[in-house]
């Protein structure tokens, strides 16, 4: 270390083990050295002359948020969202590194090509780290291996049609030759896993002389059975592949025991990846919503697969907290306002929510009697191991980007439009009082969010190899 150091203290430090009262020691390339206790890291003020010194008093000092699953939809789609407001929001919700899911911007992320442009739009637009998940869909195959040397954390596909033209949903074929092709990568392949009974088309059954305004009316046409199908579909290919599969945005608590199973035989097998290749996310609106909080006509709660009743979201908090399911994301999926309107059926399906989460979670958390460790789990930690960024991201550790947040986990807020840092301010929590509010946001120790505002210009990076 030859610049200068910097000290990050707190009286609530939370590492994945524990929380005291200490300091993150960084270096000046924005690298965690050390983590200290109150003692040591006085001791370290008192001997160096070359160190800088933020003391959060009270404010917890967490590492910082990684949302594996937010769409941006830059470039094609920018009206929706953008890299600039999506990684703004980010920063004043406590999140250090969002991964970009392939799909609603054009082109998708389905070729080495389609993700070179994605890159030059983002370039130098961030606010925050970025990485990016590949698509598969219906012949692109022969594509999959280059985006893995390109760096793509993984890839996701549809088992039933995903809302836009250019990224069509895939069969069982189709999956046979993702599978051969990602064989021995490493890489990780994630599923939207809502299957119809047909295996051809989403809709359940036969709503059509329903209130298309009642959510009931939404509800029904995406039945639990859907994502039952899903999962048994996917588990039939485990026996035949090594390669990792992740399930996105679970919704129906009955598909965790299925998905449990699966992990089961994969880890007696010795299958050396985290959670023996087999994990599973839920989403802040599976946890913090109802069925009957949807008021009629209100398409902001509507995504898919959808919120379910009371009962089924107290299942998935419990699968949560017995370490069935692995991680919490956004699944931030934006639009204009147009897209949503009254009709539950025709409406865009997708929830605004990246700068949300950190204190969705925690509202729900706290109130549950859980301490600050479980943000680090859930939301840090997890989508770290999923997205291979493990080594780099997701924990308070020497060698990891320094990542910080602090985090007053005392004081509440109120959602209002004023606030919001993504470019539609459509989202079912407004008016709502979330518990946890983020003070400052740290990026590899560079200080991208204060005093209730952005510092400076962008200064996130992105996880990428050089491919050009």
């Amino acid at each position: 270390m030859t610049g200068e150091c910097q000290l990050f203290l707190s009286k609530r430090l939370v590492t994945e083990t524990r929380i005291f009262d200490g300091g993150v020691l960084v270096d000046d390339r924005g690298i965690i050295v050390d983590i200290l206790d109150r003692n040591e890291a006085e001791k370290l003020i008192a001997s160096k002359s070359k160190l800088k010194v933020t003391d959060g008093g009270e404010w917890a000092l967490i590492a910082g948020v990684v949302d594996s699953h937010v769409h941006v939809n830059e470039p094609g789609r920018t009206a929706w969202e953008g890299f600039r407001t999506a990684t703004n929001a980010a920063a004043a919700g406590g999140i250090t590194t969002i991964i970009d899911m392939p799909l609603n911007s054009i082109p998708p992320t389905t070729t080495l090509e389609n993700l070179k442009t994605k890159v030059n739009s983002a370039t130098g637009h961030v606010y925050v780290d970025v990485g990016f998940w590949g698509g598969v869909i219906v012949g692109n195959q022969d594509s999959l291996r280059e985006l893995v040397k390109a760096g793509v954390v993984g890839f996701k596909c549809f088992l039933c049609p995903s809302g836009v033209d250019e990224f069509p949903n895939v069969e069982a074929e189709d999956l046979e030759l993702a599978f051969n092709a990602l064989e021995g990568t490493g890489s990780v392949l994630a599923f939207h896993a809502e299957l119809d009974d047909d295996n051809n088309s989403c809709g359940g059954k036969n709503i059509s002389e329903q209130d298309p305004e009642e959510y009931k009316t939404y509800l029904e046409s995406r039945p639990p059975r859907m994502e039952l199908n899903a999962i048994t579909l996917i588990t039939s290919f485990l026996d035949k592949t090594d390669v990792r599969v992740h399930v996105v945005h679970v919704s129906s608590a009955t598909v965790v025991p299925l998905l449990e199973k699966a992990r089961t035989l994969r880890l007696a097998k010795g299958h050396p990846a985290w959670r023996g290749g087999v994990t599973a996310e839920t989403c802040h609106h599976y946890l913090t919503l109802s069925a009957s909080d949807v008021p009629r006509g209100h398409s902001e709660y509507k995504c898919a697969p959808p919120i379910r009743d009371a009962d089924n979201k107290e299942k998935l908090w419990k699968y949560l907290l017995d370490d069935k399911l692995d991680l919490v994301v956004s699944d931030h999926s934006p639009c204009t306002p147009d897209l949503k309107c009254s009709n539950t059926l025709e409406a865009w399906g997708g929830i605004s929510s990246v700068q949300f989460g950190l204190s969705l979670f925690w509202t729900q958390a706290s109130n549950r009697g859980l301490d600050l460790r479980s943000i680090s789990k859930y939301l840090s930690a997890g989508p770290a191991n999923l997205c291979g960024l493990q080594d780099r991201k997701g924990a308070l550790k020497p060698g990891l980007d320094a990542d910080l947040v602090y985090f007053d986990p005392d004081e509440s807020f109120i959602v209002s439009p004023d606030i919001i840092r993504h470019k539609n301010k459509l989202t079912p929590y407004i008016g709502k009082e979330l518990k946890g509010v983020v003070k400052k946001t740290y990026v590899r120790g560079q200080l991208v969010f204060g005093d209730g505002d952005i510092v400076g210009e962008p200064k996130g990076k992105l996880l990428i190899r050089d491919f050009n």
